[in-house]
């Protein structure tokens, strides 16, 4: 869902036993009061200018408002992510493993905002940040509830140094460590920061 590099589709035909397929995150209607969210672990940790909150085919169901809030765990308590429970609300277990996280008081890059629906022309909810310190978790929250189709994290990824031995050997143009395509002259059949991917 949010890791994927492709756009967002829209497959008129698509049906689950749930409902309409969506190409993103969309929960159900909230019942209850309070607001959906997701915990999301970067796949580089680092500094974050800016945020794309991508809504594409969420037209009358995207989510109308959305936060974001961030931490630098590189202590993490005991969590793992759980089975995929598509079509339910994550369980007493899951919850209460998210709480030891007390990602509610994370501080906030993105205050409450509005988003705009999922039409061609106004899907990409940008918003720039300004917080100087490295980053490994983000907290999404979609008030009340709705559907984004993808989240994409603009930064540069920055490692934790303290936990590299002084004399080991470092990729110092590896994206993990900081390392940044800043130009180009041509990228015809592949962009070059391909060259210095986390992968």
């Amino acid at each position: 869902m949010f890791n994927q590099r492709e756009p967002p589709q829209f497959i008129a035909s698509a049906f689950t036993e749930f409902g309409k397929w969506m190409d993103g995150w969309e929960t159900r209607r909230k019942r209850i009061p309070g607001h959906d969210w997701c915990i999301i672990q970067l796949g580089v940790p680092g500094l974050i200018y800016g945020f794309d909150v991508d809504t594409s085919f969420f037209i009358g169901n995207h989510s109308p408002y959305v936060s974001i809030q961030a931490a630098c765990l590189d202590e993490l308590p005991p969590f793992t992510p759980g089975e995929d429970r598509t079509g339910m609300a994550a369980t007493e277990t899951q919850i209460a493993a998210v709480a030891k996280l007390s990602s509610e008081a994370w501080p906030e890059l993105v205050n409450v905002s509005e988003l705009q629906p999922g039409y061609s022309d106004c899907c990409h909810n940008y918003f720039r940040v300004s917080f100087k310190r490295r980053i490994t978790h983000l907290r999404l929250n979609m008030y009340p509830d709705g559907g984004i189709a993808r989240l994409r994290v603009f930064g540069i990824g920055m490692r934790d140094w303290s936990s590299v031995p002084i004399n080991q050997d470092v990729d110092l143009v590896a994206l993990t460590n900081g390392g940044v395509c800043l130009g180009y002259s041509d990228a015809h059949f592949g962009h070059p920061r391909n060259m210095i991917g986390s992968s």
